[in-house]
């Protein structure tokens, strides 16, 4: 049995799909996000103590994304029967669309992992981070767990075996967060989408993501503007979230280098390259919602490069 210390670990808020990269491409964000507090435990097995700030999540480890996470890692490793108890602190509320149960699934895993003196590498601990979110919408893929496991912009090129790299990251890229206060879940916006996709949409949609890489690397915010356009899934899924397109107008009007829904909605982001036009798409947003008697949340974040971490 460890006797140690307990840990407290940090992972991020994430946006997936960033338009044209649907459930291959996500980033991580600053600040917002889940954290997990690993210590021993007064019985055997891993134990989900206390959850705060969202009450209602399932304490039963199979059925929490950071139970679970954490549960397949201390498997593999044959340390299922350790004495072993976490809290969890919900920062973020489901059905946000900003990785809410990827950060969770992360935070389990990486607390485990640091909690036992990290036996794993961060990228080790993916799968089992990945499975712990497959416990939330039932579909393996990592483009919100990768990001806010490792940080920074990451495209998953098979979500099967896991294979993905890190992008190049321009100086000054920065992001806009909007989120309306209405719930859209992600097991919901999965199943509105249509399973056929026209050739000429997959053609233009394939050429954006090419383009968006090339962009990030060449730290070209004109090429990164220009192929921010997503013509198959934000189109099925705008009318989810209430004053969509003139949000969108408005930071297009404002000089956002490109805006979409993240992730699963109803959340939505805004890219750009300085802090002025950030701030007036944060207000218009504001002002918007404000006229529509709708309550929104708003932030301006970095991009998070770590990921998740140790206090």
């Amino acid at each position: 049995m460890y006797k140690k210390a307990g840990v407290k670990v940090f992972a991020p808020a994430t946006v997936a799909n960033v338009a044209v990269g649907y459930d291959i491409l996500g980033f991580a964000l600053e600040e917002l996000g889940d954290v997990v507090i690993v210590r021993e435990g007064s019985e055997s097995g891993l134990k989900i103590k206390t959850i705060v700030k969202n009450k209602g999540l399932s304490k039963d480890i199979r059925k929490n994304t950071a139970g679970f996470a954490a549960l397949k890692l201390l498997e593999s490793l044959g340390l299922e029967n350790e004495h072993i108890e976490m809290d969890l602190i919900k920062n973020m509320n489901i059905g946000t669309g900003l990785g809410s149960s990827a950060a969770s699934a992360v935070a389990g895993a990486y607390g485990v992992n640091a909690y036992l003196d990290y036996p794993y590498t961060k990228s080790e601990i993916l799968r089992f981070a990945t499975l712990g979110e497959q416990v939330a919408d039932g579909s393996f893929h990592a483009d919100n767990v990768a990001p806010s496991l490792l940080g920074g912009f990451i495209l998953i090129r098979d979500n099967e075996t896991l294979d993905l790299n890190k992008l190049a990251c321009p100086k000054g890229l920065i992001c806009v967060i909007i989120h309306p206060h209405i719930q859209v879940l992600t097991q919901y916006s999965r199943e509105i989408l249509q399973p056929l996709v026209k050739l000429e949409d997959t053609v233009r949609q394939s050429g954006n993501l090419a383009s968006f890489v090339i962009g990030m690397y060449k730290s070209d915010f004109e090429l990164i503007r220009r192929s921010l356009d997503d013509c198959i899934i934000e189109p099925q899924r705008a009318h989810l979230i209430p004053e969509f397109y003139p949000l969108k107008e408005m930071a297009i009007n404002f000089g956002a280098l490109g805006f979409s829904i993240s992730g699963a909605g109803p959340s939505m982001f805004a890219l750009c390259n300085n802090s002025f036009i950030a701030e007036n798409i944060l207000e218009g947003a504001k002002k918007i919602y404000k006229e529509k008697k709708i309550k929104c949340t708003t932030l301006i974040s970095n991009i998070n490069h770590e990921g998740a971490m140790k206090y």
